[in-house]
């Protein structure tokens, strides 16, 4: 049965041998962390080792690292160390500390949802009545908005009140785009592109022509046009030559970070020969993410 210190100070080697590059960890930078004398954690270790819960190395560059035994004694598992999923405390981004686990307690309740946040490091950083943040996860991209409500120094766990949850679906571009492409032909003149984007309840088009994309249209181009009285003109006079693509494995969390980036709400997606099969628009996106498709189906 381990200690309370015991269990801090795996914590805190776990996260900083992950941190490392998996590279023995010296005893004073445990120490450093904790605010404790380098002697207790070396007494400490001592006890450790005869656990077989960590392994001393010898010479310079050696120190400890930990053992399969000792992600066990935390109720963890090598690969939860792979990646760092970070915790921020009033959006501060909180050092040494990374969180390995959470748990929705009471998620089905109406109005109240409660997690348990298992972390790895300093812990007594964070305190009761402190707004945090976690995330993002590294596939889903999972983030949880609280308030600390109990914290449990001893197995490194924290209650939190959840305000907010949000992901982004780990799927292609392809999965959630429009596959029934609507396009234009760069000779129409602004009725008929006016007339197909409205028939269809678009805002917008790719305009093709050799099964390539020269352009889009948009009703704010064609709503301006007409404003300046030039509705005779042809819709390549209109249309926008910034033309933004995506091949069709890109991630949605990818896609977002373009579409930010170029200050665009929508990109074509291609296939692996430069052809077009698809648009993805924000609303494609909004609608994955707040799961809007399965509330009105």
């Amino acid at each position: 049965m381990l200690t309370t210190v015991q269990k801090e100070i795996l914590q805190v080697l776990i996260d900083l041998y992950s941190k490392s590059n998996y590279m023995p960890i010296k005893g004073e930078n445990i120490a450093a962390i904790m605010k404790r004398n380098p002697g207790t954690i070396r007494n400490q270790m001592q006890s450790l080792r005869s656990m077989g819960i960590v392994k001393g190395v010898p010479g310079p560059r050696g120190g400890y690292k930990p053992t399969i035994d000792a992600y066990h004694a935390l109720n963890l598992s090598a690969a939860d160390e792979e990646e760092n999923v970070p915790l921020y405390k009033k959006d501060k981004l909180v050092e040494n500390i990374t969180v390995a686990k959470i748990e929705f307690t009471s998620l089905p309740q109406p109005g109240f949802c409660e997690a348990t946040v298992k972390v790895m490091g300093d812990i007594k950083q964070l305190d009761l009545g402190d707004k945090i943040r976690v995330g993002p996860s590294p596939v889903n991209k999972l983030v949880v908005n609280g308030v600390i409500m109990g914290r449990d120094d001893m197995d490194g766990i924290l209650l939190v009140d959840v305000s907010d949850i949000r992901s982004i679906p780990h799927k292609s571009v392809l999965e959630i785009a429009s596959q029934d492409l609507i396009t234009l032909e760069p000779d129409m003149n602004i009725k008929e592109a006016a007339w197909i984007l409205s028939n269809n309840g678009i805002d917008g088009a790719p305009v093709l022509e050799n099964d390539e994309v020269i352009g889009i249209l948009t009703l704010i181009d064609i709503t301006k046009a007409i404003a300046n009285e030039e509705k005779d003109l042809k819709i390549t006079n209109l249309m926008s030559k910034y033309i933004i693509t995506v091949k069709q494995d890109v991630m949605i969390a990818e896609a977002i970070q373009i579409m930010n980036k170029n200050k665009i709400g929508r990109l074509i997606v291609t296939d692996e020969n430069d052809k077009p099969v698809g648009i993805l628009t924000k609303t494609d996106i909004l609608n994955q993410i707040a799961g809007l498709k399965y509330l009105t189906s």
